[in-house]
């Protein structure tokens, strides 16, 4: 076992040749969560692309990406179609006919094409009108048979292209894996038929066939699956060893009153769980902190449980912190919850980055209970994790939307009213019963899986193309009803797939519609007098709470947004949901999309839009899913049998030495996947049965607690 992790794992990325300290491609970099030279080679690819597999293109078209190896016969000619809008287009042929090759907005390509070079397109052929249509392919001069056949296809940033990653990428592995041990032990690593760690990561960014690209990601899935399974292990042995207050019973009629309906049979039994953990489950002296999740769809009352915990710690004499992921989020549950708790007694201040100097000393003081009324619910974002914010008897730490938060900022939180604090924290997001109680292994488990009564159903469509006219005549319709639309796309702007002669397209050959992009085009040529607004994860969080305070207060009509919009903000107008290229997200994410629309009175609805999901498709299959199916646990379980566990997961669920495991590889991970991951638990537990504090296997620890044993430094 070697006594430390490699010594340029843990160098800054600046180390590598093409990247400064403190220079563009650094910050790029930082953009991509690689801090490291160790996250360059712990970044996976996202897909590849069998470029090995090359047609003729006379071939029957069949949906699919394919490779085809094309002599440019005419000269590029670049026209503007509408104001943003420019298409490139040429003819290239092979020995069985020629094709008409199109560009979108990227005009500066034009001289890339000299009649007579010969180069190697990847993307989807279609059959229109008797010819053959390229859509923004990927292209590379074609140079002979010893070409790369998978290519690897990198998440990127504005400004760093595929060809720049890529290249990092190999120098990152030249300098690690030559200093790379194994950290699982060699008689697990045989009994389970697993590559070594070497291997696999070379394997998994320079694939020399399909069988050595499946073994790599065997390995690496599993490594990902079992640290995961390690740290939660750890975690809840930890757990077992604190000790809590008892809370005492309180009578709860008061504040189900208080409620003005009836609580779910599922809300019950959540309400009752969480008060037997505060109370002790009976036992005469002290109390585990209670340390639980309430899991259930959007809309079924998640938070009405959060506040009948926060009503038993405060008549408890304690005070409980709600800490949501968005100013927006927090604010609305401060909205809420301010309403109907003060009817009880309770006082409930607000705690967000975006107050004043006034407003946020008055509510410092209410936190601290000096020089104003002592605040029983604090409720905020990250602002309550800063230094400076003191509580007065801190009993319960909730966190919303858990996903979003690391584990390092909840125990942040958590801390500041010492070991005895009771945690409890709520997704959005269904888990199937026979992945949750893998997944949240730290964590008790209450499953909310019944929906309040009058709960309306959003009607759902999947569409391709054709029918963009439509959808946007049904936008105009929708909005001059006094509604609100979404749009969901599943990129933010130019420069995240490359466009320097490495040209990506969609990975699968389709268009992908861009959330900066679209939006000009929705506001300056489709709908000029509607406001139209933009919003995605890289704004910084005032531009992006500005932007979604303007949608809920109605200023702002059509938002288009990436997958921010997922979680947190409530506007029962929106009474349409539009996500473009559906095919790329997971069925559990496209409910969630769907859940933000059909919650005020009207009839609301969610269309899917999706050129990749041709008759007879897997991806066809799986938004039709969506379109029979509306209760998420049921979702997650198909989902689960389709893809496997990795989406279910959450990103940072184990820390590495330098960074965080995403679940990067388990994300497109088949249905084996939930016998891998079933493996990685009955590991953990057997190795640490055997040696609980991992004293005898120090980089596993290592690994998991995301700490150096040797020296992060370049000699």
């Amino acid at each position: 076992m070697a006594d430390k992790i490699s010594r340029w794992e843990g160098a800054p990325v600046s180390s590598l040749s093409g990247v400064g300290a403190g220079g563009a491609r650094e910050r790029q970099l930082y953009k991509l969560g690689i801090y490291t030279v160790g996250d360059l080679v712990y970044h996976f690819p996202r897909s590849y692309q069998d470029r090995g597999d090359v047609r003729a293109v006379s071939d029957e078209t069949d949906g699919e990406a394919h490779s085809y190896v094309l002599t440019v016969v005419t000269s590029p000619a670049v026209t503007t179609v509408r104001r943003g809008m420019t298409l490139l287009r040429f003819r290239a042929a092979d020995e069985s006919g020629t094709a008409e090759i199109t560009f979108f907005n990227q005009h500066y390509l034009k001289n890339n094409f000299p009649v007579g070079s010969r180069f190697r397109f990847y993307g989807r052929a279609v059959r229109e009108r008797g010819g053959v249509k390229l859509s923004s392919p990927s292209f590379e001069p074609y140079t002979g048979g010893d070409m790369a056949g998978l290519l690897p296809v990198y998440q990127t940033t504005a400004g760093l292209t595929q060809k720049m990653i890529s290249s990092l990428v190999k120098k990152a592995a030249e300098k690690v894996l030559p200093e790379v041990t194994d950290y699982l032990p060699d008689e697990l690593r045989e009994r389970r038929g697993l590559a070594t760690l070497r291997y696999a990561l070379s394997g998994i960014h320079s694939p020399e066939d399909a069988e050595m690209l499946d073994r790599a990601r065997r390995r690496l899935i599993y490594d990902e699956f079992f640290l995961f399974a390690v740290r939660m292990r750890m975690a809840k042995e930890q757990r077992s060893e604190r000790c809590a207050e008892r809370f005492r019973r309180v009578d709860m009629k008061p504040f189900t009153d208080s409620l003005g309906y009836e609580l779910t049979g599922a809300q019950k039994r959540a309400v009752g769980n969480i008060i037997d953990d505060l109370c002790g489950h009976g036992l005469p002296e002290g109390n585990v902190p209670m340390c639980r999740i309430v899991v259930g769809d959007v809309g079924c009352g998640k938070t009405a449980v959060a506040a009948a915990a926060a009503y038993v710690t405060a008549k408890n004499g304690k005070q409980t912190v709600l800490m949501a992921p968005t100013d927006i989020l927090a604010r609305q549950h401060y909205a809420e919850l301010s309403r109907s708790l003060a009817a009880l007694g309770m006082n409930v201040t607000l705690l967000v980055g975006s107050l004043g100097a006034k407003e946020k000393r008055l509510s410092l003081a209410e936190c601290r209970g000096v020089g104003a009324p002592r605040a029983d619910l604090v409720i905020g974002t990250h602002a309550l994790i800063e230094d400076g914010v003191e509580f007065d008897g801190l009993g319960l730490v909730i966190t919303d939307e858990q996903h979003r938060f690391g584990a390092m900022q909840r125990a942040a939180l958590s801390e500041k009213g010492g070991e005895g604090v009771h945690t409890l924290v709520m997704s959005a997001t269904p888990i199937p019963r026979t992945l949750s109680l893998l997944m949240y292994g730290d964590l008790d488990v209450s499953i909310i899986d019944e929906m309040p009564k009058g709960r309306k159903t959003v009607d759902t469509f999947v569409v391709n193309e054709s029918y963009r006219q439509r959808l946007w005549a049904f936008m105009r319709k929708q909005v001059n009803e006094g509604h609100q639309v979404y749009v969901v796309c599943p990129a933010v702007g130019d420069g995240e797939n490359g466009d320097d002669g490495e040209n990506e397209g969609g990975e699968d050959g389709v268009e992908l519609k861009r959330a900066v992009e679209y939006a000009r085009q929705l506001s300056e040529d489709v709908f000029p007098d509607i406001a139209v607004g933009f919003v995605h994860g890289r704004m910084k969080g005032a531009d992006k709470d500005a932007v979604m305070r303007g949608f809920a207060e109605g200023k702002i009509k059509i938002l288009v947004s990436t997958t921010v919009i997922e979680v947190g903000v409530n506007v029962p107008n929106a009474t349409l949901m539009i996500v473009e290229n559906a095919e790329r997200f997971g069925l559990s994410q496209l409910h969630q999309l769907r859940g933000r629309v059909g919650r005020g009175e009207a009839k609301s609805y969610c269309v899917l839009v999706s050129d990749a999901a041709g008759e007879g498709s897997v991806a066809r299959e799986r938004l039709l899913t969506m379109k029979r199916e509306h209760d998420g646990f049921r979702i997650a379980e198909r989902d689960l049998a389709l893809r496997g566990p990795g989406d279910f997961l959450p990103q940072n669920g184990v820390i590495r030495q330098s960074g965080s495991f995403g679940f990067t590889l388990a994300r497109a991970d088949d249905a084996e996947g939930m016998e891998r991951l079933k493996d990685a638990f009955a590991d953990a537990s057997e190795l640490l049965a055997a040696d609980p504090a991992l004293s005898e296997h120090a980089e596993l620890l290592c690994r998991v607690r995301g700490t150096d044993l040797g020296e992060n430094t370049i000699s």
